[in-house]
């Protein structure tokens, strides 16, 4: 089977990549750090599965945008998402585009190659819920959307004005969702909040 990767995780991308090479069923025909080239590429060339992270900051398209016009074109081209972050509506709207397969990078209650392998045979896996996880005082349940994503970028180092470029927004609205998140985790400063987050699992990359 012909095989494209996308996420924007280096490292992750590269754990792909090797399980996929290590397998005599599969041949990687593509890995992208952009869902939009993903979504190029099956375009343009025969492709039979699609693995894909989710939340990618580049491109035009996030995952589950990107698996949808994949599967609109190429319903035949079998596609998983997988995320780390505990955002309650990606298995919902993974369902809407219909992704074959969801998997969960903090948990891994399937290991890959077998949830690949699965997939591969004609069977849709996915979680029977999102995880439910802690930070400080509150759980994962209590963030919202745009609250993960300003966490994701805030562990990866960057500083307001980079977040704030990166998703559009102002520095100042950067600064009311790290200001919220502390308050509401009880964490005195945004390197505590990091630190927390991943020592606790919360968001890896």
């Amino acid at each position: 089977m012909r095989v494209v990767i996308a996420d924007d995780s280096r490292m992750s991308r590269l754990v792909c990549e090797n399980i996929i090479n290590d397998s005599d069923r599969y041949e990687l025909v593509g890995s992208f750090a952009t869902a939009e080239e993903a979504v190029n590429f099956c375009a343009r060339n025969p492709v039979d599965m699609v693995i894909m992270d989710i939340v990618m900051l580049k491109g035009d398209y996030n995952g589950i945008e990107a698996a949808g016009i994949i599967k609109q074109h190429r319903p035949e081209t079998k596609v998983i998402l997988m995320t780390s972050m505990p955002e309650h509506t990606f298995i919902s709207k993974a369902r809407e585009n219909n992704v074959d397969s969801f998997w969960y990078k903090e948990i891994e209650e399937i290991p890959l190659l077998s949830l690949i392998d699965r997939t591969a045979d004609g069977e849709s896996i996915y979680p029977d819920s999102t995880p439910v996880l802690s930070l400080g005082q509150i759980s994962s349940t209590e963030f919202t959307s745009r609250e993960l994503e300003v966490l994701r970028l805030l562990v990866d180092g960057y500083e307001n004005p980079e977040i704030a470029e990166m998703l559009c927004i102002s520095p100042r609205t950067v600064k009311m969702h790290i200001e919220n998140m502390l308050h509401r985790t009880g964490f005195r400063n945004r390197l505590e909040l990091a630190v927390n987050v991943r020592a606790d699992g919360f968001i890896i990359n």
